[in-house]
């Protein structure tokens, strides 16, 4: 399982990914689930995958070669007039790698599914965020949906929800989804550090600033504990109710 949150502010794109992959008593496996493209000046792009890694590791490879060697049949993300274009690009390279597998009698709903978080800006139009099903068809963020989240959600959504402002600052929106992931982190053994995250500026067309927190980063356990703290005093300054005993 995994937990991953791309959100869009009226500055830009804000994406955060978790990267465990597998947890038990004695097997706890990692992977990056945020991948990138660049073209400085013209376009840059982040995606984020959760479900099966092998669909999604399939998936990420054959849209990285064919950024290297398009075809009229398998365009390339990089050649795409469109941030639009492009996801339906990565769609139907999605679709085309589950279908593969359901050759042998597994389905998109099945334990090959995946569903991707994608996000950037091409020259010439604004930023955009997609979520991809594995069905290969996909919807944008909007007014009533800002953001998008894929793997193990339930547990961070209630913060996204109640403090989300598309107008808050990039330091606000990190110290947000922070708090989303330690709330699952806490919550799911699945999920777990070490957390991705990528900050992208509206109309920079170039590479966004990414970094790691690690699961001893200073930051992350100081936003934990005093996240903690908070619930626990605002608990303490709720009324409390009146029982007639």
């Amino acid at each position: 399982m995994t937990y991953a949150v791309g959100m869009r502010l009226n500055r830009g794109l804000v994406f955060m990914s978790d990267t465990r992959t597998n947890a038990g008593v004695d097997n706890i496996s990692t992977f990056g689930k945020m991948f990138s493209w660049n073209v400085p000046g013209d376009r840059t792009m982040t995606l984020l995958t959760a479900g099966n890694l092998a669909t999604t590791q399939a998936c990420v490879s054959m849209l990285a070669e064919r950024t290297k060697a398009p075809a009229e049949r398998a365009p390339s993300i990089l050649e795409a007039p469109t941030m639009f274009q492009a996801a339906r690009i990565i769609a139907q390279t999605l679709k085309e790698v589950i279908d593969e597998n359901a050759a042998t009698g597994q389905r998109a709903d099945s334990a090959f599914h995946a569903t991707l978080v994608f996000g950037g800006q091409i020259k010439g139009g604004p930023s955009r965020l997609f979520l991809i099903y594995p069905e290969g068809n996909f919807i944008e963020v909007g007014l009533e949906t800002p953001f998008f989240q894929i793997g193990e959600t339930k547990y961070g959504r209630p913060i996204l929800v109640r403090a989300f402002d598309p107008d808050m600052s990039v330091a606000q929106a990190v110290k947000l989804l922070l708090v989303s992931f330690d709330s699952t982190i806490k919550a799911n053994l699945s999920v777990g550090a070490p957390l991705d995250l990528m900050v992208y500026e509206e109309d920079s067309l170039s590479e966004g600033h990414r970094m790691r927190f690690e699961a001893d980063d200073p930051y992350l356990a100081t936003i934990s504990a005093t996240w903690g703290d908070a619930l626990k005093s605002a608990l303490d300054q709720l009324p409390d109710l009146e029982i007639d005993t």
